[in-house]
């Protein structure tokens, strides 16, 4: 596709583990979040300006190019995540697997600081009590995290 557009498609994604169970563990969560910019750097259409979360989700803050089909990218990102941290870490059993969904929120390029802030400090507002409704959710019917 020609690449004669201009666009601003800010993202911020969430998603969580298998039961919500605490696999990001501090391994798990390294080579989970190396794994997602390996993948975003091969899709090419995908930037990670932030990536976070606590030992049962994630947050990524990202910028799609209006090619990109946000339910496959997500697809993508979790399928090669959970791949390879089981390939390099699992010794033949399944380390990470992820639930099914994902929560999306657009947000403009005014914000990206207060969202990737949001994502870099996920343990503290967690910790605090001060997640953002909003940015935690990955249904529609989600209740209040807590």
């Amino acid at each position: 596709m020609s690449h004669n557009y201009y666009s601003e498609i800010y993202l911020h994604l969430t998603w969580h583990t298998k039961l919500s169970r605490p696999l990001l563990t501090p391994d798990v969560e390294s080579l989970t979040w190396q794994s997602l910019r390996e993948k975003a750097a091969a899709l090419g259409d995908v930037q990670i300006h932030e990536i976070g979360g606590i030992e049962t989700h994630i947050h990524l803050a990202v910028t799609i190019e209006p090619t990109v089909t946000i339910s496959e990218m997500v697809g993508a990102l979790k399928g090669y995540a959970s791949h390879e941290v089981n390939r390099r870490l699992g010794m033949a059993s399944r380390i990470l697997q992820w639930q099914t969904g994902y929560g999306v929120v657009s947000f403009g390029a005014k914000d990206l600081p207060w969202v990737a802030e949001y994502i870099e400090n996920q343990r503290e507002h967690h910790a605090r009590g001060r997640a953002q409704d909003r940015l935690e959710r990955i249904t529609r019917f989600d209740d209040p995290p807590g």
